[in-house]
């Protein structure tokens, strides 16, 4: 399902489909950018340009050579353009935005790759010439969907938007409808401890935490088959943990001055 970045549902705001559909614009943004500057259709840069003389690396020395994807300047025009709309409000929502349009952008830079052309006798590679390339958009694009099944909700301090290594929620879609109409969304509903699925209590808490019960279960066991035609079993008792999603806590956003 496609998601429009304005829409006008509020259920949108704040979710982690939201975290997702910012960073995954932020990181395309910088792709396109500096795929476009590499081939020349942009005339205010070029290849990049701190990418010249020699280097080393685990195999030894080499030459910067080719055209070097200046993924630098796909970020920093990116940072300008998407980020200016969110600079002018210092609220919740606006931090969120910023923090997940920055791990759009990095995510690009994660990925790229060096790539080499050997040269000597034979392809004895005695001499080589390196450039640094953009992956295929689709790494970036699959770890930003990692990112988004371990979404964090934020109900911490300004700062934290900075430290914090997630794509990061105000609160989960599944809530925002619930909690509107007077329910408490997945707060109580039983995860699975070990999933990492929308099961798992690390995606269905949304990061809020869950709490642990201790319960007696009696399951059948020790069947028998009894001719003919009954199977007979006794009733047994075991010791069972049973996980549910913690309640949702208001957010306290301390004072940003």
């Amino acid at each position: 399902m496609m998601l429009n970045l304005f829409s006008p549902y509020p259920s949108l705001s704040g979710s982690r489909e939201a975290a997702f559909v910012y960073a995954i614009s932020s990181a395309g943004v910088v792709y396109a950018l500096t795929r476009a500057c590499s081939q020349g259709e942009l005339k205010t840069c070029n290849c990049d340009p701190q990418k010249r003389g020699r280097a080393n690396d685990e195999k030894g020395e080499f030459d910067w050579g080719g055209c070097s994807d200046n993924v630098n300047y796909g970020i920093k025009f990116a940072k300008a353009f998407i980020d200016a709309k969110e600079r002018t409000v210092r609220d919740a929502r606006a931090l969120m935005n910023l923090h997940n349009n920055r791990c759009g952008r990095t995510a690009v830079k994660r990925f790229m790759n060096m790539e080499c052309k050997c040269h000597g006798v034979s392809g004895s590679c005695t001499l080589r010439t390196c450039w640094m390339a953009l992956s295929d958009f689709r790494k970036t694009g699959d770890y930003l969907r990692r990112k988004y099944n371990g979404a964090v909700e934020i109900v911490i301090s300004y700062s934290a938007y900075r430290t914090v290594n997630k794509l990061v929620c105000l609160y989960t879609l599944i809530n925002s409808f619930y909690l509107r109409t007077g329910s408490l969304g997945t707060a109580g509903r039983v995860c699975n401890k070990t999933s990492r699925g929308t099961d798992g209590c690390e995606v269905m808490c949304c990061g809020r935490g869950y709490d642990t019960t201790r319960v007696m279960q009696i399951t059948k066991c020790e069947c028998k088959f009894k001719w003919c035609c009954a199977v007979e079993c006794k009733d047994c008792e075991e010791a069972v943990d049973i996980h549910t999603c913690k309640a949702p806590k208001r957010a306290e956003w301390l004072d940003k001055t």
